[in-house]
């Protein structure tokens, strides 16, 4: 138990500083949330995975400090339906299939809250969840805003590059969808449904449990290889910073990720503001042009699912056809012989041309592609 108690005084100094106003109980309530109940686990983690641990509390603390603690129940539930119904994609879904049905008069917001209550309710990860926040602290007030950071920390969760309430969304659909008293199946048989069903092509029975558990099991997979991956780069650019901007870059990153502004930034490292506004903009040049581009390419691509082999640079195929359709055939050519997996040197050869401006056209395609993923 040495590094769950090591861990537990970091996170009680952290706290004491943050939250001076709260009691001892209230810390320890949070520590223990944070850490979770099996505290022997971090004693078999290797070095990158208690990294990516800690980094996944830290993750969840800042959702806690940010929206939910100190804050009264009606406040922080409306804070957690703003939050996740900013999720575009999520909103669009909603408003189609509101569109759609015949409850036309119903708002985006009440189907949120009727998706939240559900998994609230049903989720397995919730109730587990629910059941060990109660043992962590006997304070409503807390158990609530601790409950809610929960919710908004698992439903944001990325499973293959979108957030894990959209995929709630639609068992949710499919639910109502078929479901209701109303509701008469048409060209369908009503089945009873248990615990195991018999597939027509096979022999034995498939177990309806052990699909959901998969399920849970794939999503933790996913989400952990994601955490892995943001470790890796992270790791990776701030040696780059250290070696190509200095220490106070490196120092930047990291107090940026946790959240902090420039201001704060400015007076936790006793910058003046100009300076740490001019910084920002120096690391942000590095990190798309430089580092993203030429140094650590692959790794970067891979973390954000922007690879153009597999991914189309992040593009939706109704973006990537219409970035496309606005490329020259020169640009169009170099592009298809990058999908191929030939080397900058390799294509400046074929074309007859030099490796430096290889490298520039690729540059231009690419930010022009990030700038579509992510409009202004």
């Amino acid at each position: 138990m040495q590094i769950a108690e090591k861990l537990a005084q970091n996170w009680l100094a952290r706290l004491q500083v943050d939250c001076p106003n709260y009691d001892r109980a209230t810390y320890e309530s949070i520590i223990s949330w944070l850490l979770g109940k099996d505290l022997a686990r971090f004693e078999e983690l290797t070095a990158s995975q208690l990294a990516i641990a800690e980094q996944a509390m830290d993750y969840r603390y800042r959702i806690l400090l940010h929206r939910y603690l100190g804050v009264g129940p009606e406040r922080a539930y409306r804070n957690l339906i703003t939050r996740l119904g900013s999720l575009v994609m999520l909103r669009n879904k909603i408003k189609t299939w509101v569109s759609l049905s015949r409850d036309r008069h119903r708002a985006v917001v009440d189907v949120l809250q009727e998706v939240i209550q559900e998994l609230l309710h049903s989720d397995r990860y919730l109730q587990q969840q629910i059941a060990w926040i109660t043992k962590c602290s006997s304070d409503s007030r807390l158990r609530n805003a601790l409950l809610l950071a929960s919710a908004e920390e698992y439903c944001l969760r990325p499973i293959r590059n979108q957030p894990l309430l959209l995929y709630r969304f639609v068992n949710y659909l499919r639910r109502s969808g078929r479901g209701g008293i109303t509701h008469v199946p048409t060209g369908d048989l009503v089945r009873l449904v248990s615990e195991e069903v018999m597939p027509e092509d096979a022999d034995n029975p498939v177990s309806l449990l052990d699909a959901q558990a998969m399920a849970q099991y794939q999503e933790t997979q996913a989400w952990e290889e994601r955490m892995a991956a943001r470790t890796s780069v992270k790791q990776e650019f701030e040696s780059y910073l250290v070696q190509t901007v200095g220490p106070v870059a490196q120092d930047w990153l990291e107090l940026y990720l946790q959240g902090r502004s420039q201001e704060e930034i400015a007076r936790t490292l006793d910058k003046p503001i100009k300076e740490i506004y001019r910084l920002r903009e120096k690391i942000s040049y590095h990190a798309v042009r430089v580092f993203a581009l030429k140094i650590q390419p692959e790794l970067v691509a891979n973390w954000l699912e922007t690879s153009l082999q597999e991914h189309h640079l992040g593009l939706t195929p109704s973006q990537w056809q219409e970035y496309c359709s606005s490329l020259t055939p020169e640009q169009r050519l170099l592009l298809d012989k990058l999908a191929t997996g030939k080397t900058l040197e390799a294509i400046a050869q074929d074309l007859n041309l030099k490796t430096n401006q290889v490298m520039g056209e690729w540059s231009k395609l690419y930010l022009a592609a990030q700038e579509k993923r992510s409009p202004s």
